[in-house]
């Protein structure tokens, strides 16, 4: 058997959680470092043999590790700890801030191009699997368009966000679609809607103690990239609620692509969708899976930052050419 894919995290929280539990499905890698900006004597991790470090030395392991999967958030943690690591380490992230993937992007590539790393951004879902298949509808249908729905579920990067705003204690974000327009989506008929239209936010929000509610209201419901376009409800809750009510990280949604061939004479509807009983569970996975093909590229030579559309299917899988045209082909 070829040497195991030298894993480390960076980022104990749910979603480094759920890369460990991934990584110990796949009998191709071992995680070998958890790095985090807390006390590492305080950290409690799953994996026996893996060691926990200050994200500060990380440097000192340059030449022990193949790939860092960074669990940090999109809000404030990637777009400084993306470029710094990725000077340092072939790298997997899930930067989900839509607007701003372009620039996050660039800045990755310049750090890993210059080091001769390999790193794949805005792993997970979606961004991520939905983009493929955003991707796929596009050019298979081109006279069409697509619509995305997220939930009802936890987006773990709107709460963050909420978690960020100051007065807030601890706080969850709920998307939840408009079925009215997932229908009207579904019909093929192409209907124009707009974000506001096609989703709404639930916000449940612990607040510290002589919080200003008024301020910590205006403050999310205002947030660019994450509230502004929706209309966005705040719910002020006790701790002890939101860990017995709202402590579940289930999620999903669905991308459905429409369009016509043959001058419009037949319609398609082309849809995928996701279940999930754990959002961090499952997109820890993801990112483990594309873990496998960033050290890949490095392997190959083949430097700087990548999304998922660069990526060629075969290479997430741990199973040979071979094995893959005999049993999914």
């Amino acid at each position: 058997m070829n040497e195991k894919i030298k894993v480390a995290i960076a980022g104990y929280g749910n979603i480094g959680r759920g890369v460990e539990a991934a990584i110990a499905q796949n009998k191709d890698m071992i995680l070998t470092t958890v790095f985090t900006r807390r006390n590492p004597e305080s950290i409690q991790i799953n994996t026996v043999d893996a060691k926990v470090m200050n994200i500060s030395d990380a440097a000192s392991l340059k030449n022990d590790i193949d790939v860092v999967i960074l669990c940090g958030g999109s809000a404030t943690d990637l777009p400084v700890q993306g470029p710094e690591m990725a000077a340092l380490f072939n790298t997997v992230d899930s930067f989900d801030t839509h607007a701003k993937i372009p620039e996050y992007f660039k800045s990755v590539n310049d750090a890993a191009s210059q080091n001769n790393n390999t790193s794949i951004i805005s792993v997970g879902w979606d961004p991520g699997l939905f983009s493929i298949n955003r991707l796929y509808g596009d050019a298979i249908l081109p006279n069409g368009g697509y619509y995305t729905f997220w939930g009802k579920g936890v987006s773990q990067g709107h709460s963050d966000a909420i978690r960020r705003v100051k007065g807030v204690k601890n706080g969850i974000q709920y998307t939840v679609p408009v079925e009215s327009a997932v229908e009207a989506a579904r019909s093929g008929n192409l209907p124009e809607l707009t974000t506001r239209q096609k989703h709404t936010r639930l916000c449940y929000v612990v607040a510290e103690d002589g919080a200003d509610l008024a301020e910590i209201e205006k403050t999310i419901k205002e947030m660019p990239n994450y509230f502004s376009d929706y209309d966005t409800t705040v719910n002020f809750i006790s701790e002890e609620e939101l860990k017995k009510n709202h402590s579940k990280m289930a999620h999903g949604g669905f991308v459905i692509h429409s369009g016509s061939t043959n001058n419009g004479a037949n319609n398609h509807v082309i849809e995928y969708s996701l279940k999930l009983n754990s959002n961090p569970e499952f997109t820890g996975s993801v990112l483990v899976a594309y873990a496998r093909a960033a050290y890949r590229l490095a392997q190959k030579g083949e430097y700087g930052a990548k999304t998922v559309f660069d990526i060629a299917p075969a290479m997430l899988s741990p199973k040979t050419g071979e094995i893959l045209r005999n049993t999914l082909l």
